[in-house]
């Protein structure tokens, strides 16, 4: 038997560290050829690193959270041969990971990580309790009737774990119904509502309960990027916000003529895939906010391909899957792209080049957009246009008050390199377009 020692490869576009931000395996899995060992972090993009020969495990270079250089230890496997390492100790003494000799708050639980990472993995057989739990009392507080053991730590994968930080839920607390007590999605919405879960366990009524304790969790993987990019932007670009009222009822009965007409053959349309035509005909007059500046070398690069950058929400945290070439481009072109876009981003099989180099970004949230925003700028480039949700409003026209269906586009641009009236003129030709639709398939 050798020790064969996997170490992190180079990821190429000049990538000097990566971060690792999930174990497939744990020291003393056996582990097959191609397998995928671990999951890493460049930039935005999420890459798997596989096994390139069969053994057991013997030991892991790193914790979850932790960055890790190119070139550096990733893991260790006892192989069947001589292996690549040729150290002496490596026979004689038994290597120890480095998750199990770090602090348990800096590493994490090894089982946890295993199972949030791969849902094929079987579970462990739970353990039987010594003797029935004692029912609640009614109105008890939710800390005097744990959900498992002292000492067990709850089971859950990280988009369940956001999701139970955003609601303000310990998950020590929350009855578990997947394998080995995996808490899902269904079991915070039973947490919640105060319901039972699929297994009947009771709940009890603590919508008055008295909470004490705190979780504290480290900050990693893409909401780490998201925190770094966002304070970068901030500190860096002395953003202004311009926001315009724009009526888009024509265009949104347009929009619906189109779908009644073509939406069966070449798919339905949204707002998005007209808004993205209109921004690409308004940055033909105003080429300089299809840019990026360069902090650096005080340079500012302006693009004739327009690289559309899509801001979208994934369970995972924000995302910028990029539109290239969307001057190229019509509607229900636009259209399937963002789809495809936006699915390889959900589904974390978007690659790098697909989130990276867009030239200006469209961001918004939908139904939920609110009246104003502040969009923060996708740095290094100078301007990102955000909308806002459409309602029906009255409003003046020829002396009458109509009810219109009224949007607002909230913008911002860098203020070093695009003057305020500058951006005006933009929105301003971008409200053309979007108050005039049929102008966007006028050439």
């Amino acid at each position: 038997m050798g020790i064969h020692v996997i170490k992190m490869p180079d990821l190429g576009e000049g990538i000097a560290e990566v971060e690792v931000v999930a174990w497939h395996v744990q020291p003393g899995d056996t582990v097959k050829e191609d397998q995928v060992l671990a999951d890493v972090m460049t930039d935005k993009a999420t890459v798997e690193i596989p096994s390139p020969v069969a053994g057991v495990i013997t030991s892991l270079g790193g914790a979850v959270g932790q960055s890790l250089a190119v070139g550096a230890e990733l893991i260790r496997l006892e192989v069947e041969g001589a292996g690549n390492f040729s150290g002496e100790k490596a026979k004689q003494e038994p290597v120890k990971s480095a998750a199990a000799t770090a602090p348990a708050e800096e590493v994490g639980d090894p089982q946890l990580e295993a199972v949030a990472a791969s849902e094929a993995k079987a579970p462990a057989p739970a353990k039987a309790p010594a003797k029935p739990a004692p029912a609640p009392a009614m109105r008890a507080p939710q800390h005097a009737a744990p959900m498992r053991a002292e000492g067990d730590k709850p089971l859950a994968a990280p988009a369940v774990r956001n999701r139970a930080w955003d609601l303000g839920i310990e998950l020590q607390f929350v009855h578990g119904s997947g394998p080995a007590g995996r808490i899902t999605h269904a079991d915070l919405d039973a947490h919640v509502s105060g319901h039972r879960s699929s297994n009947g366990a009771a709940r009890g009524d603590s919508r008055y309960a008295r909470r004490e304790g705190e979780h504290a969790a480290p900050v990693i993987g893409l909401r780490r990027k998201i925190a770094e990019k966002m304070q970068e932007a901030k500190r860096n670009i002395p953003h202004f916000t311009y926001v315009e009222e724009i009526d888009v009822t024509e265009l949104e009965a347009l929009r619906a003529q189109l779908n009644a007409r073509y939406g069966a053959e070449r798919g339905k349309l949204t707002l998005l895939p007209l808004l993205m035509r209109a921004v690409v005909l308004a940055l033909r007059d105003y080429p300089m906010m299809n840019a990026r500046f360069d902090d650096d070398n005080n340079l500012l690069t302006q693009y004739e391909p327009v690289h559309l950058g899509i801001a979208a929400q994934t369970d995972a945290g924000l995302m910028v899957p990029v539109v290239r070439h969307a001057e190229s481009l019509d509607p229900w072109a636009s259209a399937a792209e963002v789809l495809r876009l936006a699915e390889a981003a959900r589904t974390g099989k978007a690659t790098r080049d697909e989130l990276t180099g867009s030239t200006i970004t469209i961001t918004s949230l939908g139904p939920l957009g609110g009246i104003v925003t502040t969009p923060v700028i996708n740095r290094p480039e100078v301007a990102i246009i955000g909308t806002n949700r459409i309602v029906d409003r009255p409003v003046i026209r020829d002396g009458a008050m109509v009810a219109r269906k009224m949007m607002n586009l909230s913008s911002s641009f860098d203020h070093r390199v695009i003057d305020g009236q500058v951006a005006a003129k933009f929105i301003q030709t971008i409200r053309g377009y979007l108050e005039a639709p049929a102008t966007i398939f006028v050439e």
